[in-house]
């Protein structure tokens, strides 16, 4: 938020310098984001006093100055302003200035053969406003040869963030407030225009949904004269960094930033019948001031007459309705909405406003009639006009909220000695009213306080949070014990790993569009859905880390990226019991694009495969701790995944600790990526714990005698996975068998249909004698037998 020193100086009577300001602005919390002073863009540019004015002599349209710039040497300067003439006292940029309004630096220069020494200067180069018809004309007493910024003077502009917390600091006169609590200075009562009413309001206000607009004040005021606003209110809205528009909406914008109540004016010869404040009907459209068509639904709050909606509550006017420079008589309305209402209206519409910033975060209910009476008061007093009697629709909160203090808390909890008085004081300087045993009241616009420590914040904050001290936590004698929980290590282990194995950590959103969650969610388990999202397009808690991925891998592979090999380790939702969030810590791996490049070797590119997900897979699960001697390859990977390329890794047929393969075609579809695509889930949670807890493990001891590899080949049922048949065989002779590789699979000519020959690698190890043909006989046989329960045969 943006305000001029000057625009707060209309609310606090101090004189605090700028930096004074500032420190106090950061020490209560109010966080100075910049301070910026427009006389520092004037500096190079100075008044001068034309003394003639000739025509260029190979121009019609230009001129050539003589200027006096008080050195007592006059410039040459050729100008094109129409109002250009000799005598006139004009600002004069010299060789050097930078031009604000488009960052040219003035040199010295020739035009049309004619030396020029700088350039008279309109304002809106200067951009101190609009006008670009001529060159900036000062009275005759302005002094030749003076700076123009000292001339002009100075008005810093400081910046600050209002946390989410603050609406009542969403308006200057609210930091002002705090300013003089803190001490800065004293706070000017709000200055209230007089008026008189004339008559009852002509249009019928009412609210038809009281939940979410509970109050709905306007009145109206005839013959009203719209215009340029006045250059103090310009100022005060340029410094906000608004643009001055024309005199009724400057007035409105002017309510709303100066005191954080938005406030809006229509053209009542444009409405027609009741003014309502009322829920759209679905369907509804309305074409709002930027002149975009929104369609509305039934949970969105507008405003409406006979004809139809005028405007989305709380966020934007219609463009029917609006205001303009023939403009006559107008309808004020202020209206006090529901803060949830208005920010998922915004949020579904994808519609962003000033209002819209107030009202979700919530506007004080007290400062409706107020606001009102000031709005009207200000337009009668610079745009004429009677206003009518108030209509009073519905009424906004009012029930103040009771907090029972303690004012040691302060001690306790914030770490600050603050008197009792003072406590009180600064409580009472900011609204709140303090009784004699305690019990706080606070004001209605602090919808932020909810109980005690809220209450030590604001008496902190305003002490100065630069008085609390850093404190060190106590800290026992001797080693400090570990503090990582074994999930923690875990997740850093399998990071590291990942990271090694050629990978690209991703961070991706733990929340999802909805059909992005549904999915990728399984079975009747239906994801979690926000009530009140940051977005509409992150609405849905994540299944999966998958769909995050997939959209991180989908953006790289936009800009260009030829591979895109990502993982992430995060946290899946489900609906647990009792209806809470059940959490599950999980790694998900992408792989796409190219795997290898194309090359004078290797010829084409070559791209990502099943088998690289399942690599990935069992490394990673072996860097976890986890059996993958013991594991399982079983199907059922999911609808997300190809049917025939993908399976899962289990420990029993329950267990499963993760699943890769090819992304389903129907996925890459729905998100639009180019596949093919390999991905990964390890599901962290399943991985069993270490049995053996020693410190260390056992030393390395190399066996005394030489191993013996032995080669089988047997037919095997073609659907049989390799994987079965490895355990199988490994599970044969567990004290003489040590490894077991598959170095040959076969299909086709020789082979039976329906079969499929499959060769392993057998290495047996002898332990205190060396093996004998009748041991290495029986252990064969062992072999055979283990591979004939599964339908295989020697061959």
């Amino acid at each position: 938020m943006k305000f001029s020193l000057t625009w707060l100086k209309d609310y606090l009577e101090t004189d605090a310098t700028v930096a004074e300001i500032c420190d106090a602005l950061n020490a209560i919390g109010l966080e100075v984001e910049g301070v910026e002073d427009p006389a520092e863009k004037l500096e190079g540019f100075r008044i001068a006093h034309v003394l003639t004015a000739a025509r260029h002599p190979d121009a019609d349209k230009l001129q050539v100055l003589t200027v006096d710039t008080g050195d007592g040497t006059p410039l040459q300067v050729v100008c094109g302003a129409p109002n250009a003439r000799a005598g006139m006292k004009g600002v004069l940029g010299l060789p050097g200035a930078t031009v604000p309004a488009n960052g040219m630096v003035l040199k010295k220069s020739a035009i049309r053969g004619v030396e020029s020494n700088g350039m008279m200067c309109s304002t809106r180069e200067l951009e101190l406003g609009e006008d670009h018809d001529g060159i900036i004309e000062l009275p005759d007493d302005a002094p030749v040869g003076t700076a123009f910024a000292d001339y002009h003077g100075s008005d810093p502009v400081i910046e600050v963030a209002v946390t989410p917390n603050r609406p009542d600091c969403m308006g200057v006169y609210g930091i002002a407030r705090d300013l003089a609590a803190k001490g800065l200075g004293t706070l000017k009562p709000i200055a209230m225009p007089a008026f008189t009413s004339q008559g009852a309001c002509p249009v019928e206000i009412r609210t038809d949904d009281a939940e979410g607009c509970p109050a709905f004040y306007g009145r109206v005021i005839k013959g009203v004269t719209n215009g340029a606003s006045p250059d103090w209110l310009q100022a005060r809205l340029k410094s906000a960094g608004q643009r001055p528009i024309s005199l009724l909406v400057d007035l409105t914008n002017y309510l709303m930033l100066g005191y954080g109540r938005p406030a809006h004016a229509y053209d009542l010869a444009k409405l027609s019948g009741a003014v309502v404040a009322r829920r759209a009907q679905d369907g509804e459209e309305v074409l709002a001031l930027n002149e975009k068509t929104y369609t509305l639904d039934s949970e969105m709050m507008v405003i409406a007459d006979d004809n139809g909606v005028h405007d989305i509550a709380g966020i934007m006017g219609g463009e029917h309705s609006g205001v303009t420079e023939a403009t006559t008589d107008v309808l004020l309305e202020i209206a006090y909405f529901d803060p949830a209402r208005i920010g998922a209206t915004g949020r579904k519409l994808g519609l962003s406003s000033d209002a819209r910033t107030r009202f979700e975060r919530g506007v004080d209910p007290e400062f409706l009639a107020d606001g009102l009476d000031l709005l009207t008061g200000l337009i009668v007093e610079l745009a004429g006009g009677a206003p009518s009697e108030v209509i009073h629709a519905g009424s906004p909160p009012s029930t103040a909220k009771i907090v029972a203090f303690d004012p040691g808390l302060t001690r306790r909890l914030g770490g600050v000695d603050v008197p009792e008085d003072e406590q009180k004081r600064i409580l009472e300087s900011l609204g709140f009213s303090v009784g004699a045993d305690w019990q706080v009241t606070c004001p209605l616009r602090r919808h932020d306080i909810e109980g005690p420590a809220d209450l030590v914040e604001e008496v902190v904050r305003i002490r100065g949070l630069d008085k609390v001290e850093s404190v060190a936590l106590p800290r026992a004698e001797g080693v400090a014990r570990p503090t990582a929980t074994p999930q923690q290590k875990l997740e850093r282990t399998l990071r590291r790993a990942a990271a090694a194995s050629g990978l690209n950590e991703a961070i991706t959103w733990s929340f999802l569009p909805e059909w992005a969650a549904d999915h990728f969610a399984n079975g009747d388990d239906a994801p979690w859905v926000l009530a009140n999202p940051i977005s509409e397009d992150l609405k849905a808690m994540r299944p999966s880390l998958l769909p995050g991925l997939l959209m991180a891998a989908k953006r790289s592979a936009d800009r260009g990226a030829a591979s895109a090999r990502l993982f992430e380790i995060g946290r899946r939702y489900f609906r647990g019991r009792d209806g809470l969030s059940d959490e599950k810590p999980t790694l998900g791996i992408v792989l796409a694009g190219e795997k290898t490049q194309r090359g004078w070797q290797g010829g084409k590119a070559a791209m990502f495969d099943a088998y690289d997900a399942k690599a990935l897979a069992l490394q990673l699960l072996e860097a976890a701790g986890a059996p993958v001697a013991n594991l399982m390859v079983m199907g059922e990977a999911g609808a997300q995944f190809h049917p025939g390329q993908s399976a899962t890794l289990r420990l029993g047929p329950k267990v499963v600790l993760a699943r890769f393969g090819m992304v389903h075609p129907a996925t890459l579809k729905a998100f639009d990526a180019d596949g093919p695509i390999a991905a990964v889930e390890l599901f962290l949670d399943a991985i069993p714990p270490k049995k053996n807890a020693a410190f260390a493990r056992p030393g390395f001891t190399p066996p005394a005698l030489q191993a013996v590899t032995r080669d089988f080949a047997f037919l095997v049922p073609a659907s049989l996975a390799a994987g079965d048949l490895v355990r199988a065989v490994q599970g044969a002779d567990k004290a003489n068998i040590t490894g077991v590789r598959v170095f040959d699979v076969f299909a086709g000519q020789g082979v039976p249909e329906g079969r499929k020959s499959i060769a392993v690698e057998v290495t047996l190890q002898p332990g205190e004698a060396s093996f004998k043909d009748a041991d290495l006989k029986a252990i064969s046989e062992k072999v055979v037998a283990a591979a004939a329960k599964l339908g295989g045969e020697l061959r």
